[in-house]
């Protein structure tokens, strides 16, 4: 699948990696004033709207802190909300200048663009009935609902082969089989997992994180962006060592093992 994917981008001129002719340096950007984020607007707690309809969570959090201490105000972030699709292609075609979207840092995807330190770590964790005991059915799940195609698939397998996967073509299908008792647990990204738990009291997220998937801030290649990659770079360790990030994902309820 990466594969092909990367075959399309070739198709489509992506095929020389040096940087985006449309995207900004950090120059460009100071001049301008403005830094356009690509963000998530439907994943709770990483980045979704209130009630109100203004953009909330993590990412949003820190987006707006990275424009902060590069522009010297927060509002000077524009944030364009993504979807999965979209964020490479936008980042590529200099849409947006950074992607801070629930990405995760693969190695394909490093051929195509720069990556930050990780500022969360993700993985495959496990949703079950809140009304359920912390016995073999929840804490050793024998059924588990996943998503047809995902990269959980591989994890769950690897961690308790006698387990009996549940394909399901979206997350509601899953919740369903949960909430009619059809199988034990559904397993998706911690994060996404979190967003469901906290706002749906009848399941519980377990403690456990069967993989690491390190979520990062995606930044366009080439010599030209060098200072970006390093400012944001020294960024992002400041807040980590400062405990502003740890304090970040606390208040947003994220897992963190």
């Amino acid at each position: 699948m990466k594969f092909c994917y990367l075959l399309t981008l070739f198709a489509l001129g992506w095929g020389n990696f040096s940087g985006p002719a449309m995207a900004e340096t950090l120059a460009a950007l100071k001049a301008a004033g403005q830094l356009r984020i690509g963000v998530k607007d439907t994943v709770r707690p990483l980045g979704f709207r209130d009630e109100q309809g203004q953009l909330q969570g993590l990412e949003i959090d820190l987006a707006r802190k990275l424009t902060q201490e590069l522009l010297g105000s927060e509002a000077q972030a524009q944030l364009i909300p993504l979807l999965n699709q979209e964020r490479l292609p936008a980042l590529l075609e200099g849409t947006v200048d950074l992607v801070i979207a629930q990405m995760a840092a693969t190695s394909g995807r490093a051929r195509l663009v720069v990556f930050s330190p990780h500022y969360y770590l993700d993985g495959t964790g496990l949703l079950v009935r809140a009304a359920d005991q912390p016995d073999q059915a929840t804490t050793t799940p024998t059924k588990i609902a996943v998503l047809q195609a995902s990269s959980a698939i591989a994890v769950l397998r690897t961690w308790r082969p006698q387990a009996q996967l549940v394909g399901v073509s979206s997350y509601q299908a899953a919740q369903a089989l949960l909430q009619q008792h059809q199988v034990d647990a559904v397993a998706a990204d911690n994060s996404i997992l979190a967003g469901w738990s906290q706002t749906l009291p009848a399941y519980r997220q377990l403690p456990l994180r069967l993989s690491g998937e390190p979520l990062a801030i995606a930044m366009p290649k080439g010599l030209q962006y060098q200072d970006l990659h390093q400012q944001v770079h020294q960024i992002l360790e400041r807040l980590q060592q400062s405990g502003w990030l740890a304090e970040r994902v606390r208040y947003w309820g994220l897992p963190s093992f």
